[in-house]
């Protein structure tokens, strides 16, 4: 029976390949082949394949700047994947009273690794309003909806989740070091509420709390967020208890209808 693994002893082909369309997707501008092949690690003429097969199948495509871009099947799948992602439906009434309420951007972020995927947002009726767009990923440590989410691991998924993150410093507050995050862990595990101020992006801040199913397979945090001028911690602090209600009340509504049926 053929391995599923090449010959270099690596993942299999499927799995370089999905390397390859989630560093196209998620990089910050159009790549040409040469900026795929430098963050790919692979050999020139399979790379060359992958992205051959990846543009046939319309995953990706190719520019006339000979630019790779994700494909209109690619952004199809994503939007059926939103579309009919339950946890998204029956969070989205909360959401939106969360919002009516506060007049602020309302985040519902998922845990995945050490990141927080945007699974869903509504927006500001402000003027100045935030950048985050659905499906962006943002560090769990130096974000509201991100510790939120941490908070409610067990100590062992904990362990292996923090072991060997390196913690990057993007702004003045943000946390650096895993003794400090582990403090404020438990104090998020006491209040049901987690904060960013300032530590993920300068001029933004955030009050946050977890949500999660019995058994923990889903983890994931809510969020009100807003800029720091006209955010400050007395306005945190007032929303902290409705933000902590809809994580609640979302869990309820999970629970409800995802939970074992008689």
């Amino acid at each position: 029976m053929a391995s599923e693994r090449d010959e270099e002893g690596g993942t299999g082909t499927l799995g370089k390949a999905m390397s390859v369309l989630e560093a196209v997707a998620l990089a910050e501008r159009p790549m040409r082949f040469t900026d795929v092949l430098a963050v790919s690690g692979q050999p020139r003429g399979t790379l060359h394949r992958q992205l051959s097969h990846l543009v046939q199948e319309g995953l990706l495509e190719l520019r006339p700047d000979h630019a790779y871009v994700p494909g209109l099947r690619l952004l199809k799948l994503a939007s059926a994947s939103w579309a009919r992602n339950e946890f998204r439906a029956v969070a989205a009434p909360f959401l939106e009273a969360l919002h009516r309420q506060t007049g602020e951007t309302v985040h519902l972020g998922v845990l995945r690794g050490r990141e927080i995927i945007y699974l869903d947002k509504v927006e500001s009726r402000q003027a100045v309003r935030m950048n985050s767009q659905i499906g962006n990923a943002s560090p769990a440590y130096c974000t509201g909806v991100g510790k939120a989410a941490l908070a409610v691991l067990d100590a062992a998924a904990l362990d292996a989740l923090l072991s060997g993150l390196e913690f990057r410093r993007f702004t003045p507050h943000t946390i650096t070091s895993r003794a400090a995050l582990l403090d404020e862990l438990a104090q998020i595990r006491l209040s049901g509420i987690a904060f960013d101020r300032e530590e993920h992006e300068p001029g933004i801040r955030c009050v946050a709390a977890p949500v999660f199913d019995a058994g923990r397979a889903l983890v994931a945090g809510v969020s009100v967020t807003g800029p720091a001028y006209r955010v400050g911690e007395a306005q945190l602090d007032d929303w902290a208890p409705r933000v902590r209600h809809a994580a609640g009340a979302i869990m309820a509504e999970l629970s409800a209808r995802l939970g074992p049926q008689r």
